[in-house]
C-alpha cells in the first residue's frame, strides 16, 4: 500500500461529504485544488468510494456550482422578496443576508469568481448568477415605484459594493460595519432607518452598540 492510497474501511462517504469537502477545497486552494485523490485523502476515504457518488471530477464539478447557487442566489433572492414594513427595513433584510454566510456564502462566492477565471462555462454561469441577483433587487426597487434605468442603476449599487467587499476581501470589524450600515441603507433607499429597526438589525446579528 502507498502513503497516497487510502485503505477500504467499509465506509464511502455520502455525495454530501464528499461535497462539502470539495468545496472547502476549492475556497482553501483554488479548483486545481479539488482533485479526487486529495479529497479521499482528507475524507480518509477510499478514492474508489467517490465512484459510488459521483461519475468523475466533472460530475462533481457541476455539483459544486449548484451548491454555490444554493449558498448565494438562493439566500440573497429571499432576502430581496422578504417582509418589511419600509424601505430601510427591506435593505436592512438584503444587508443582512450578505452578513450571514448561511444565507450568503461569501468565502464561496470569491473562490467561484476566481474559478471562472479559468473556465468558460463557470464564467456563463457566474454572469447568469449576476442576472438574477441584480434582477432580484431590481424587483425590490419596482415595489416602491423606482422604475426603469433609475431602478436598475439603483440595484447595481447594492450588488456591486458587496461585490467589491468580496472581491477585494475587505476586512472589517463588525462594529466598523455596523457603524456604516445606516449610511448605506440612506444612500440606497433614500430613507434612514429608524432606531428600533436598527435594534432588530443589530439583534439579528448578536450585535451591541
Amino acid at each position: 500500500m502507498t502513503q497516497d492510497t487510502q485503505p477500504e474501511t467499509g465506509w464511502r462517504g455520502s455525495p454530501e461529504v464528499w461535497l462539502d469537502a470539495a468545496l472547502a477545497l476549492l475556497v482553501e486552494g483554488g479548483i486545481d485544488a479539488v482533485r479526487i485523490q486529495p479529497l479521499a485523502k482528507r475524507l480518509k476515504i477510499a478514492r474508489t468510494s467517490f465512484y459510488w457518488h459521483f461519475t468523475d471530477r466533472d460530475t462533481l464539478l457541476s455539483a459544486m456550482a449548484e451548491a454555490w447557487v444554493a449558498r448565494t442566489t438562493t439566500g440573497l433572492v429571499a432576502a430581496c422578496a422578504a417582509y418589511a414594513e419600509s424601505r430601510a427595513e427591506a435593505m436592512l433584510n438584503v444587508i443582512s443576508c450578505f452578513l450571514d454566510d448561511t444565507a450568503f456564502d461569501s468565502g464561496l462566492e470569491h473562490a467561484v469568481r476566481a474559478w471562472a477565471l479559468q473556465d468558460p462555462a463557470i464564467t456563463a454561469r457566474l454572469h447568469a448568477e449576476d442576472d438574477t441577483r441584480i434582477a432580484a433587487l431590481t424587483a425590490l426597487y419596482h415595489r416602491w415605484g423606482i422604475t426603469g434605468v433609475d431602478a436598475d442603476t439603483r440595484a447595481r449599487a447594492v450588488y456591486l459594493t458587496q461585490i467589491g467587499y468580496i472581491s477585494m476581501q475587505v476586512t472589517e470589524s463588525l462594529a466598523t460595519r455596523m457603524a456604516r450600515i445606516p449610511s448605506y441603507v440612506e444612500l440606497f433607499t433614500d430613507a434612514a432607518p429608524g432606531p428600533r429597526e436598527l435594534a432588530r438589525f443589530h439583534a439579528r446579528h448578536g450585535f451591541t452598540a
